[in-house]
């Protein structure tokens, strides 16, 4: 059957994933035989296919609803569309695990291919292939021997339980592949700072090498979480969109790690410093995407979003220790090595800014990695297991980000070694000044929260300046005779990487003042009405019409209500909420329906629906002013991380230079 095709393309890809790395480790990097490293690096490239076809036979399988497989019966249904039949590969533990896989082997085997003729690159490459496929190994030997999608039913089922309800949604078609790739890139930049370790090349070649791969990476993982918001502000029905959940936590960990090796790999590549400090970065960003997947797979922690309790949460551990003291001992080894010649010479500079700029993310990192462990550490400590919500989170968070949007703003006015305090006065007095004016415009127009005025003076006042860097440079491109869009265009194409960066400050600025919004000044209300009755919440109304309940698709019933917003007396929109009920796995379901615009979004939730005594029903009805910036933001947030990571143009006399090696290397 073509089930046990997919199983041994998945036990064949395992083998070669031992064979890789004891070929790489012994034959090559111990005897030094480049036709055994070709060997390795051979055998790594084709995990990939294998993998593939394994993947693609559990698809069908899915599909084609072979229930004879206790994976397709736990996550998939006969009447289930295709599409969600398709995506049910990660909608469950095993299959995830080999959707993991599979990614995993494709950033693996672009890199082989990307970097194995480059000469400057070729005494790193064999080095990070070993690393890499160790982690490719240890999640192909979960797949092949404890969570492996292929197993059978002793008796083959009719049919199956259904996809998990909450993963039915549009939103988790995308979701967790931009999840998984940005976990599985943050491997490459990791192997290849081990590969620099190991072979003893401490330059910044291994900076250069995975800088690109590491925006990739952590531009996945981004996406993922705003893909992640969207989800929850659908489906879940609480009015939000981060509710500072484990397991969204655990995407969130490596994700500020990896934001603070982004920013610290800049001053090695510049000033040759903070060697250390990027080696230690990257391996968090590591052990932080290795711990993620042990929260949410391991059941360790409860969440909404985790999967259920599993044997593979002390194998996850044991790795990650392992990962942990074998990194740490190369570290100390090469720590001699590792020092800098140079130091910071001044704490009004960009070196030091952007170390604060470490320093801050770290702390966040540390309060988010506290708060979501204190259920295992009060259980360690007291034999109770206690839990920290979001005012945890956002009273100890909330002072670490106003600092990082104020670093955000004075960073990019700051010099290479030093800069005088006179200086940094002249640049930051009038955008502070412009930023005051809006303050005081704000308070005027009713706005009395000091944590919103804060929080608002801070974007304006890092906005206008990163408007202003826009200005300078497409003025000073104007000089040269361009046009004033020619000059902007041209602006961002011939420095991807610096005006990326502040398209991506810009989107924060614009995430922020939705989340400012919709956080401080969301109403809600919770009130039951019968049919014809209105309830106003804010400036707008709710009149309740209807109330409907009939068969969908699959195993579902639905009850939708009908329901009229109004604002002054005028009618603005219909909105549907509704309950889901399947009955198959007795899971009920609140999806929410909004009202969306610019300035705010209303949202209706059906609690209850009471048909026998009485045509009543319970609402619950939301504004959330400008929650729509916190998409928007995100939006601009990824297409300026685009920008940033897509190749700078080559020069000319380099790629001719780079053809004739790779004539000579072939002849």
């Amino acid at each position: 059957m073509i089930a046990d095709l997919g199983r041994i393309a998945l036990l064949l890809a395992f083998v070669a994933s031992v064979y890789a790395v004891v070929i790489a480790v012994y034959y090559g990097l111990v005897r030094r035989d480049e036709r055994w490293i070709a060997s390795a690096r051979n055998a790594n490239i084709v995990i990939f296919p294998l993998i593939l076809l394994s993947c693609t036979t559990l698809v069908i399988s899915l599909v084609r609803g072979d229930f004879s497989l206790e994976y397709v019966w736990r996550v998939s249904s006969r009447e289930m569309p295709t599409y969600l039949k398709v995506t049910a590969l990660w909608g469950g533990q095993a299959g995830s695990l080999l959707f993991w896989n599979l990614l995993l082997a494709a950033f693996t085997a672009l890199a082989m291919l990307r970097h194995w003729r480059r000469e400057r690159e070729h005494d790193l490459v064999p080095y990070a292939l070993a690393v890499s496929t160790v982690t490719q190994i240890f999640f192909l030997g979960i797949s092949n021997f404890v969570e492996n999608p292929f197993l059978r039913l002793a008796t083959p089922a009719v049919d199956g339980q259904g996809l998990n309800p909450l993963l039915r949604h549009p939103g988790m078609i995308i979701h967790p592949p931009m999840l998984y790739l940005g976990f599985t890139g943050f491997t490459i930049p990791y192997a290849f700072a081990m590969a620099a370790l190991l072979s003893g090349k401490l330059d910044d070649t291994w900076i250069k090498l995975t800088r690109r791969w590491t925006l990739v990476a952590w531009l996945f993982l981004g996406l993922g979480l705003i893909l992640g918001g969207r989800w929850a502000y659908d489906v879940l029905g609480w009015g939000g969109y981060w509710a500072w959940d484990p397991v969204e936590n655990a995407s969130l960990m490596p994700w500020l790690a990896g934001t603070a090796f982004l920013h610290s790999v800049m001053i090695q590549e510049k000033r040759n410093m903070f060697k250390i400090w990027n080696m230690f970065l990257v391996l968090l960003t590591y052990l932080l995407v290795i711990y993620g997947t042990f929260i949410v797979r391991s059941g360790v922690i409860s969440s909404v979003h985790s999967f259920a309790q599993s044997a593979i949460g002390p194998l996850f551990f044991g790795f990650l220790g392992i990962m942990l003291i074998s990194s740490f001992v190369l570290i100390v080894v090469r720590w001699e090595r590792l020092k800098s010649h140079n130091q910071l010479e001044s704490l009004l500079s960009r070196e030091a800014a952007f170390l604060f700029n470490n320093f801050v993310f770290l702390g966040i990192l540390f309060a988010t990695f506290w708060g979501t462990n204190y259920p295992i550490i009060s259980e360690l400590f007291t034999n109770e297991k206690a839990t920290v919500g979001p005012p945890f989170y956002e009273k100890v968070n909330g002072p670490l980000f106003a600092l990082l949007v104020l670093l955000m703003g004075v960073a990019p006015l700051t010099m290479w070694y030093r800069t005088s305090l006179k200086r940094l006065g002249k640049m930051t007095r009038w955008p502070a000044l412009a930023a005051l004016l809006i303050l005081v415009a704000l308070f005027a127009f009713g706005v009395r929260s000091w944590v919103a005025l804060l929080g608002y003076g801070l974007l304006a006042f890092a906005a206008i300046i990163t408007i202003l860097e826009f200005a300078r440079g497409t003025q000073a491109r104007m000089r040269k005779g361009e046009s004033a869009w020619t000059a902007f265009v041209n602006l961002t194409a011939r420095n991807r990487r610096r005006y990326g960066g502040y398209w991506i400050h810009m989107g924060v600025v614009i995430m922020g003042i939705g989340i400012i919004g919709s956080s401080v000044y969301q109403q809600e209300t919770q009130v039951q009405l019968q049919a014809g009755e209105s309830v106003a919440l804010g400036d707008f109304t709710m009149t309740f019409r209807d109330v409907a309940r009939f068969p969908g698709p699959d195993d579902l019933i639905i009850t939708e209500a009908t329901v009229d917003i109004s604002r002054g007396g005028q009618f603005l929109k219909q909105l549907t909420p509704r309950t889901e009920l399947y009955t198959r796995s007795g899971q009920p379901m609140t999806i929410p329906s909004a009202r969306s615009s610019l300035t705010e979004d209303v949202y209706a939730l059906l609690i209850s629906w009471e048909p026998v005594t009485a045509d009543r029903a319970t609402f619950k009805l939301y504004v959330n002013p400008l929650i729509n910036w916190v998409w928007a933001g995100g939006l601009i947030f990824i297409l300026g991380t685009m920008v940033a990571s897509w190749p700078d143009p080559e020069p000319r006399t380099q790629a001719v230079a780079r053809r004739r090696r790779a004539v000579v290397a072939t002849d």
